[in-house]
């Protein structure tokens, strides 16, 4: 038994050690209080080394949050993002939070404790008012999530060694002091933005629906009112029909199934459509259904309401029966649940009518993999199923949502973008470079006329093979990158912008020829910005072009700013249509590459995806603002040319969002999208 006394002297060991670690952050912060401008970098690192100690030591995140105010005046956050404290975008504190690099994490965790202390009235911020700083701490707290519920992961230990703690304990005290409630609402709210915008890759909002229910079921947590919501996401995983309300396991719930009559067997297959549509999430139980309905063959049509399959959907169903259900006996697995979603989507879109897209699918079910792909495969999602049902159970989610693939965390917006769009307007060709990479480990394209092989083009844009992807990226997409790359060091000495002649070669012969840049590429500086305007106006606006809709999806170019409206960089999307929304505004519909559209480009152009007219996967703008940060487009030169008759007004306004952001001071970068 541990007497108390020795409880007492481990206590008062703790505090010395504390207050010994204040009085050096103490001194260190005068010291860089009293610097010059021109000598604070000198003292910068005593502060930062002494925050860290204080920070690993019990109670030290509430000792910083009381010396916040101080250690901010003094210029810990000078000329750092942190220093605007208005602009920080919550999902970036992830990456802040989980650096390999102890400073950026100090960095994140002192900003995080001052946004406490500002929101808790304990003083007040010129930049930021305290119910902004609340609201965007427990976005922060929301999406970081799992940092309060789960243990460091091996990468974690290996890469931030003792600051992968601070971190949990960092988020343990913040949680307490914001209120867990708060917290729950906004996770449920960020997770509903994502899932409406239905990304192929959901395995991060299933990790946080399943911290959701671990909570929940806390005796020990006082929830109140909050977590509206949260059920539907929950059962939508765990609980979907009656037969698997209490998450009983897959075998207990396979044996219910066996036991079931054609009534109760219809009963769970509505269930699962309707739950499946309407989050964009697959449980796993539904894959356990699915199975178990091709196995009965006599109960075919409720394989198609399993699916949720409209008349369309059905047909095609009924025609390719067989197809169908070899794909679902070779694709979907407990584990690949979710590719359920995307075979429903491909049914709908009618694509196995094409002639060449059944048979490659035939092909793709029998085809062999390279021992590389094999590899990449397996460390990538896993041993089981094993990677040929991880490719084919990726290739049904492309082939079902082509708006839904992301570039992960890698610079190759370029390749994502050319597989949406082939996934979206000529799909045997995606299954054909699919083909090429997982079983030659070579594509080979052609660039005016002349074959560029991805095995003999030097390295990519990507300076790592690509992370974080969907299983068929993950084998396409280093090919694509390192060939996008070679047609542009063919095109060096060209006058002009490369993509002029790259993009229509790499991504398909409906990418218009024509093509138009407001942007000197020697000088980065702003050209013809009028004319620029006036032809994107006459070329794609249907009050300007004779009311001509947009026939193939086209690749474009964008000028990415922040929240600030600074510059970030130069981004690939893909224009899909223009019309007017619900409010009779005229907006641009587009694909973006990034997992997540939905982003303030500052000075009032909020990208939205959801309530104005936009399709899953779309993410959009009125014409005005996506014009204001549009810098290449392509178009048909045989199509009527002229000029549109824009009024003065309307080029105004969109000149003057250009100029208030990323055309302020064009620096003199050559652009390059990606």
């Amino acid at each position: 038994m541990i007497s108390s006394d020795t409880n007492n002297s481990d206590t008062d060991s703790t505090t010395r050690v504390l207050d010994k670690r204040l009085a050096g952050l103490d001194d260190a912060t005068q010291s860089l209080a009293a610097a010059s401008d021109f000598g604070k970098q000198l003292k910068l690192r005593p502060v930062l080394d002494a925050l860290r100690l204080v920070l690993l030591q019990p109670g030290g995140a509430a000792a910083i949050r009381s010396r916040v105010k101080e250690v901010e005046a003094a210029g810990l956050f000078e000329g750092t993002d942190w220093a605007t404290p208005q602009i920080l975008i919550p999902s970036l504190s992830t990456g802040a939070l989980r650096s390999p690099n102890a400073d950026t994490v100090v960095l994140e965790a002192v900003s995080e404790l001052r946004l406490l202390a500002v929101a808790k009235g304990e003083f007040a911020h010129e930049l930021i008012s305290a119910d902004d700083a609340g609201h965007h701490l427990s976005q922060v707290l929301a999406i970081n999530m799992s940092l309060l519920f789960t243990a460091p992961s091996e990468a974690e230990r290996e890469q931030q060694g003792r600051m992968a703690q601070v971190t949990r304990s960092l988020f343990r005290y913040l949680g307490e002091s914001v209120g867990y409630e708060n917290i729950l609402d906004n996770l449920i709210e960020e997770i509903w933005r994502i899932l409406r915008q239905r990304p192929i890759q959901v395995d991060q909002v299933k990790r946080m629906i399943t911290q959701i229910s671990i909570y929940r079921s806390d005796p020990d947590v006082d929830l109140g009112s909050s977590g509206v919501g949260a059920d539907r996401l929950i059962s939508s995983l765990y609980g979907t029909t009656d037969a698997c309300r209490e998450d009983p396991g897959v075998d207990v719930y396979l044996s219910r199934l066996e036991a079931m009559d054609e009534s109760g067997l219809q009963y769970e297959a509505a269930g699962f459509a309707r739950a499946m549509h309407d989050t964009g999430l697959v449980s796993p139980y539904h894959a356990v259904l699915l199975r178990h309905l091709r196995e009965k063959g006599e109960y075919l049509y409720l394989v198609g309401e399993a699916l949720g399959l409209s008349s369309t959907g059905r047909d095609c169903l009924l025609r390719y029966h067989d197809l169908v259900r070899s794909l679902i006996e070779e694709a979907v697995h407990v584990e690949t649940a979710q590719c359920i979603y995307g075979l429903a989507l491909m049914l709908e879109r009618g694509i196995l009518y094409q002639p060449p897209v059944a048979p490659s699918m035939w092909r793709q079910l029998a085809q062999p993999l390279s021992d590389y792909s094999r590899g990449r495969l397996t460390e990538a999602f896993g041993p089981n199923p094993g990677p040929r049902a991880w490719l084919l159970s990726g290739l049904l989610s492309v082939l079902g949502q082509p708006l839904g693939i992301g570039q992960g965390d890698n610079p190759t917006c370029q390749s994502a973008r050319a597989l949406s769009m082939w996934s979206y307007n000529d799909p045997d060709y995606l299954m054909q470079t699919l083909v090429w990479a997982a079983r030659d480990d070579e594509i080979v394209m052609h660039f005016e006329g002349l074959p560029i092989s991805s095995n003999e083009s030097e390295s990519g844009v990507a300076v790592t093979p690509p992370i974080g992807l969907d299983p068929v990226s993950l084998l396409v997409v280093p090919h694509l990158d390192r060939i996008y790359a070679e047609m542009g060091r063919r095109c060096v000495g060209r006058e002009g912008d490369p993509h002029r002649w790259v993009n229509p070669e790499f991504h398909g012969w409906w990418s218009g020829r024509g093509f138009r840049i407001n942007v000197d590429v020697p000088t980065g500086n702003l050209t013809d910005l009028e004319e620029f305007l006036r032809h994107f106006y006459a070329s794609y606006h249907p009050h300007y072009n004779g009311n001509q809709p947009l026939i193939h999806p086209q690749p474009a170019g964008v000028a990415v700013t922040d929240s600030a409206a600074r510059f970030v960089g130069w981004h690939a999307i893909t224009v899909l249509r223009v019309s007017l929304d619900p409010q009779e505004e005229m907006r641009v519909y587009f694909y973006n590459p990034n997992n997540d559209s939905g982003q303030d480009w500052g000075d009032g152009v909020v990208v939205s995806t959801a309530g104005c007219g936009e399709r899953f996967g779309e993410a959009s703008l009125p014409f005005e603002q996506f014009a204001s940060r549009l810098y290449i487009f392509h178009f048909d030169p045989l199509e009527p040319g002229e000029l549109a008759r824009v009024t003065r007004d309307e080029l105004d306004r969109v000149t003057g969002y250009i100029q208030r952001s990323w055309g302020a001071d064009r620096m003199g970068e050559r652009p390059v999208s990606g």
